[in-house]
C-alpha cells in the first residue's frame, strides 16, 4: 500500500490521484435533515457489520473502502441517500437499482441505488453491498 505523505490515506497504487482530504465528512452532513443523516449512518453500520471499512470524503462524494474503494455516496438529499456500486458486469435483473450505466473508458458498470428508508436496505440490496465489499477486499 502507498501512503500519501500529505494526507496519510492508503492506496493500492503508488501516487494515486486523489483529493487529499480537502473535505471532511461533516462538510457533507452539515445542514442535512436528521432523516438523511440517519440513513447515512444506517448504511455505514450495515457495512461495518460486513467487516472493516474506511470512509473517505472527497470533493464530490463519500467513498467506502476496504483495501480499495468499493461504493460511493454521490448525493445526500433532503430525504434520501444516493449510492453507486461499481461492478465489472451489469446486474440488470434486480428490483433495487434505478440506473445502471457503463463507465466511459472503463470496464465498470455503475449501479445506482437510492435509499429513502432504512428498510430499503433489504436482502437484495445487502447481496449487492456484500459483492461490492468483497470486490474492495
Amino acid at each position: 500500500m502507498w501512503i500519501c505523505p500529505l494526507c496519510n490515506q492508503a492506496f493500492v497504487n503508488t501516487n494515486q490521484v486523489h483529493s487529499c482530504r480537502d473535505k471532511e465528512l461533516s462538510d457533507f452532513l452539515n445542514g442535512k435533515t436528521q432523516h438523511t443523516i440517519e440513513l447515512f449512518d444506517h448504511l455505514v453500520q450495515e457495512y461495518r457489520q460486513m467487516g472493516e471499512i474506511t470512509i473517505h470524503p472527497a470533493k464530490t462524494m463519500i467513498s467506502f473502502a476496504a483495501r480499495t474503494r468499493f461504493a460511493y455516496v454521490i448525493q445526500l438529499g433532503k430525504n434520501f441517500v444516493d449510492v453507486v456500486f461499481p461492478f465489472k458486469e451489469p446486474y440488470s435483473d434486480n428490483l433495487c437499482f434505478n440506473k445502471i450505466k457503463k463507465v466511459p473508458g472503463s470496464d465498470d458498470y455503475n449501479h445506482h441505488f437510492r435509499m429513502c428508508f432504512k428498510d430499503d436496505l433489504n436482502n437484495e440490496v445487502r447481496k449487492y453491498m456484500k459483492m461490492a465489499y468483497e470486490s474492495g477486499r
